[in-house]
């Protein structure tokens, strides 16, 4: 029996896919109906991080470690930097463990439109997942360091205040510094080749321009709360101020901080989405 002749030609359902002209919308309908893919995505990203690794992930941890020994004997012990009256040992991991999220984000996320682009060119779905899962997969090492700063807080004696319930949100605004940041980086990174070259010596500098390896309370106002213009000094000193207890809250600066976090992630994905029309014919 032939059930084709009940249905016409335009009864049936078609997506066209055009490229788009100018500027768009972030088409976040479109990332929710796709949520599985940045699942899945993301779990091949952690897969392939501690595929055929000898220490596993145990990376995750290794790297804030001894970045925080390094710190501790150059910074504390010769250079005698300020803690905030907190083990210095303590006080430098307890920046590094959400710094350590944020660099790792950025780094791979910038490079993920280049590192998939045999599946951007054979399937159509939201390009904006392929950066958004590169960053989500940092959770994984986060959670695995932030027990290990669990650990050191307990071998310190110390105990989290009530303040510990603004911990999430500067998790969040660390996750939105560097998934604003991938997202500008990824879409130029498919046009100039050469910005792969610059996130190393980027995050660097970055690195050294936040209050990890020392405090922001070395500043006076108002230059401290201009310095939030750097997001991860919110994120930097909120953290320690909601786990440790530090006296110098994070006050203005952390308004600032949000704000540059959140302008950063909405203009990173509009200019990611003005640009998602070349990536196919370019990457």
């Amino acid at each position: 029996m032939d059930t084709s002749a009940g249905f016409s030609g335009a009864e049936l359902p078609r997506i066209v896919i055009r490229p788009s002209i100018g500027w768009r919308s972030l088409g976040l309908q479109d990332l929710w109906q796709y949520r599985e893919l940045l699942y899945f995505l993301a779990w091949r990203d952690i897969k392939v991080r501690y595929k055929q690794t000898v220490l596993g992930a145990a990376w995750a941890i290794i790297q804030p470690f001894f970045t925080m020994v390094v710190f501790s004997l150059f910074f504390g012990k010769l250079a005698k930097i300020p803690s905030d009256g907190i083990p210095y040992p303590l006080f430098a991991f307890a920046a590094l463990v959400p710094w350590t999220m944020f660099a790792n984000g950025l780094s791979q996320s910038a490079d993920s439109l280049v590192a998939s682009s045999n599946l951007i060119k054979k399937v159509y779905f939201p390009r904006l997942v392929i950066p958004i899962s590169s960053v989500c997969s940092g959770l994984v090492d986060f959670v695995l360091a932030f027990v290990v700063l669990l650990g050191m807080m307990l071998y310190y004696g110390i105990i989290p205040t009530i303040n510990v319930i603004w911990l999430p949100f500067f998790v969040i605004l660390a996750l939105v510094t560097s998934l604003g940041t991938g997202f500008w980086l990824s879409a130029m990174n498919v046009q100039f080749r050469d910005v792969r070259y610059t996130i190393p010596f980027l995050v660097q500098i970055w690195l050294f321009a936040t209050p990890i390896a020392y405090p922001s309370s070395l500043l006076t106002e108002p230059w401290r709360t201009i310095y939030g213009l750097n997001p991860m000094v919110g994120v930097v000193e909120g953290f320690r101020w909601a786990l440790l207890g530090t006296q110098t809250a994070p006050g203005a600066t952390i308004f600032v901080s949000a704000i540059v976090a959140v302008t950063l992630l909405v203009t990173g994905a509009f200019f990611f989405r003005r640009m998602e029309r070349t990536f196919a014919d370019i990457v």
